[in-house]
This record gives structure tokens, sequence and C-alpha cells, in this order.
């Protein structure tokens, strides 16, 4: 009898926790349907070990130019308009490669990045993906991808302390976003893999050649592929 009565009261509490932590989760994806979030964890981090305030500054959807957002889908996230938050080509792609003695790359798409900025940390752990996977679904199932994409732009990092589009411009071109050529635009997306190593006004080989692949990657897909 004791035992029954254990097993019920932890069936409950495990519904309960299970419950709570649905609740959580929707509290802190589904206001940004509407609401712009104040911050994000990398923001919080970055505040605390530098002990400088990140720069970033919002800017609204029309002043973020169509260039930059066709060139971050094109160096980040190609099916960007057409998965559903994580890219399962990419992913067999990453352990077929792993499969052949390959360094594991980067499968994550805009939308994980996007929960990995706002709610984790950048160190890597199989921790951290899986709660990066838990915050991309409800990001998906809640934000349209136009969203998603204006969230995305203006929260990440583009540069030590340099958070989105409009800083970044104002910071490594003096001009607005808005205001951004192609081959600025696709200078900024190519810093993205490494924002701290990285230097988009003064750009090495290696960045010149990856400038040059990411506008032949628009080039091919064109305008018609922005959300």
């Amino acid at each position: 009898m004791a035992l029954k009565r254990a097993l019920r009261f932890l069936r409950r509490w495990l519904v309960r926790s299970a419950l709570l932590v649905i609740g959580l989760t929707v509290a802190v994806t589904l206001p940004l349907r509407w609401l712009d979030p104040p911050t994000t964890m990398f923001m919080v981090i970055e505040r605390w070990q530098s002990a400088a305030w990140p720069r970033q500054h919002w800017t609204d959807a029309d002043q973020i130019p169509d260039v930059l957002r066709l060139a971050v889908i094109a160096a980040e996230d190609q099916n960007f308009p057409y998965h559903r938050g994580f890219d399962t080509v990419q992913i067999r792609a990453a352990l077929d490669g792993l499969q052949r003695g390959e360094r594991l790359r980067g499968a994550s798409t805009l939308s994980q990045q996007l929960a990995r900025n706002l709610y984790l940390w950048p160190q890597r752990s199989w921790l951290r993906k899986g709660l990066e996977a838990w915050f991309t679904v409800p990001l998906e199932l809640f934000l349209p991808k136009e969203r998603l994409l204006f969230i995305y732009l203006n929260v990440v990092e583009f540069g030590p302390g340099i958070y989105g589009a409009e800083a970044a411009a104002q910071h490594h071109f003096g001009k607005p976003a808005i205001a951004l050529t192609r081959q600025e635009a696709a200078l900024l997306a190519a810093t993205l893999p490494a924002p701290k190593h990285r230097v988009p006004a003064n750009p090495d080989q290696a960045m010149r050649d990856r400038q040059r692949w990411i506008l032949r990657q628009m080039d091919n897909l064109g305008l018609a592929w922005l959300p």
C-alpha cells in the first residue's frame, strides 16, 4: 500500500513538473510573436564577462535590407524558408562526414541559433544541444519565418560585443543597416561562424573567400528565396 502511494505521488510529481516546464517554455517563447526580447542570454553573459555593455540597437523590419537577409540565409541556413527548425539533410551530411573521420561540422539552423542566443550559452555540450532543440520547437511553432529572421538579425553577434544588424553596420562600416551593399552584407554574414575573431571592415583572405562564396550563393538563391 505504501509503495502504491509512493508511485502515485511520483507520477503526480512528474506530471506537474512536466506541465510546469512546458508552461515556462511557452511563457518565454510565445510572446516573441509580438514582443521584441529585451536582451538575450548571450548579451547577459557578455556583460558579465567583459564588464561592458554590449552594443545592440533594435531596428525595424523595413530597415534591414533584403541583401543582408539573403546573405545570412545563404551563409548559414539555405533551407530556412522550408524546414521546421531542423535541417535533416545537413544533419545527415554532418553525421556521414563524422563516420568518414571528418571533423564534426555544424548543422544548426537559424532557428536553433536563435534559440541558443536567446536562452542558452556559447560553450558546446550535449546538454546545450538538447536544450537548443527543446526551445527550437516552440519558436518554430509560434513564430512565422519572417519574425524568426527579424529577431535573429537584431540579436546575433557580428563582432566582439556587437549584436544585431544595426550595431554591426554602424560599427564596421559607419552606416545604417539599410544602406549596406551586397558586398558588405556578405562580409557581415561571413563573420557569423566566428564573430569574435573576424573583422568585416578589415577582412583577411579567408573572409574574402567566404564572401565570394556567399555572393555566389545569393545569386543562385535570389530574393524570391526570402521568407
